[in-house]
């Protein structure tokens, strides 16, 4: 497969993708949600030649492309959005109020549409096969990808591969990490108990709002203090609620937080640590407490082999100076979940553009994608595709 092959072909159905974009921009639907998106899905594919299209799930689609060989590569889309109430006054803006597409998913769908369109074309020269996830429920654990990975999306699969457009980088490059990219995501809640009473008399009181910010503080001695600093970890409270008025202390706090990390061993244990902590805390001050540790996505492990062969691609199709070696992130993503079955990547293809005003963060309610980033992402497809069934 030559790249002045793949960029023709792609080039044929850029402005396609482009629309696909807008379209499913227009449309967003929550995660476990996706019921119309994924039909609209199906309807796109059943006009692609070769390939065989299957509903796992009711908000998921899966299509099969038969080439010449054994090998099967997956590739993986995400499909859902977020409750986010739009910003953007473009003339594709979310119709569904309250909904958005803020995290890049609808470029997501779109890119692999385009994908499946081209090597649909190509599959005469397909050395094996391939096999389009359009994944429901990243955004909302337990996520998609578990479900349909336990429904037999990678029976047969050798290499997985997915991508996420993504605005701190810069549109025209590429960021590529060996080994463990991005990090697990585990929520907990706690539930600090004390006694109520007069916020001028304390003293006879349990005060929860006092213990629970040493348990705020002292949790974060497991970062510093626990932990081998050379060990990524973040232990975060994102929400704290407790009392009603001024001068009155509550009965109860309550908490919930996050916790991130790469190390399979210390994720075993951290709930473990974190309970020994706000136990020690709430008996010293005689209050009792509830902790609930709810396992989220594993971390996202890239197969070294597999990112060796998305590089070698990246750099033939737009030189060495597309690429970079990003440093790990601390968000989650479900796609581990196919990571730890079969041998695969995930990378990030820049979306942002300061000259065009595309610099919001994901999830904000302006954010928006340089849409160059979607023929990229394509070609990148495209082109790995081929050289991992190749091998």
């Amino acid at each position: 497969m030559r790249k002045e092959q793949v960029e023709e072909l792609v080039n044929k159905v850029k402005e396609e993708v482009v629309q696909w974009r807008r379209y499913f921009h227009q449309y967003p639907e929550l995660s476990f949600h996706e019921e119309k998106t994924a039909q609209r899905i199906a309807d796109i594919l059943s006009t692609f030649e070769g390939l065989i299209i299957s509903r796992p799930l009711p908000n998921s689609v899966v299509a099969d492309l038969e080439g010449r060989g054994e090998k099967r590569v997956a590739i993986r889309a995400d499909i859902d959005a977020l409750p986010i109430q739009e910003e953007n006054e473009f003339d594709f803006a979310s119709k569904n109020p309250g909904v958005m597409h803020a995290c890049g998913h609808d470029g997501h769908i779109a890119v692999l549409l385009g994908t499946a369109k081209v090597l649909s074309q190509l599959r005469k020269e397909l050395k094996g096969n391939v096999r389009f996830i359009f994944q429901p429920a990243e955004e909302m654990p337990p996520g998609g990808a578990k479900e349909l990975v336990e429904r037999g999306v990678l029976q047969g699969v050798d290499f997985v591969i997915g991508e996420h457009l993504w605005t701190p980088l810069p549109v025209g490059k590429v960021g590529i990490v060996y080994g463990p990219m991005m990090a697990s995501a585990d929520m907990f809640t706690i539930k600090i108990i004390g006694k109520g009473g007069h916020a001028a008399l304390p003293h006879y009181t349990v005060d929860p709002i006092a213990i629970s910010a040493e348990v705020v503080t002292n949790l974060q001695h497991i970062v510093s203090r626990e932990i081998d600093p050379l060990e990524p970890i973040v232990v975060t409270i994102g929400r704290i609620s407790g009392g009603t008025t001024d001068n009155v202390i509550p009965n109860v706090v309550e908490m919930a937080g996050t916790v991130r990390l790469f190390n399979p061993g210390i994720r075993e244990e951290i709930s473990s640590v974190m309970e020994r902590i706000i136990k020690g805390i709430t008996t010293a001050h005689r209050a009792s407490y509830e902790f609930n540790f709810k396992p989220g996505y594993a971390p996202v492990i890239n197969n070294k082999g597999v990112v060796k062969v998305v590089e070698e691609a990246v750099k033939e199709l737009f030189g060495e100076e597309a690429i970079v070696r990003i440093k790990p992130v601390m968000g989650g993503e479900d796609f581990s979940a196919y990571l730890e079955r079969v041998p695969g990547t995930f990378f990030f293809v820049g979306a942002g553009n300061e000259e065009k005003g595309i610099v919001h963060p994901h999830h904000h309610p302006r954010f928006n994608i340089d849409e160059k980033a979607l023929e990229i992402a394509v070609k990148i497809f495209v082109y790995t595709t081929f050289k991992l069934l190749s091998q």
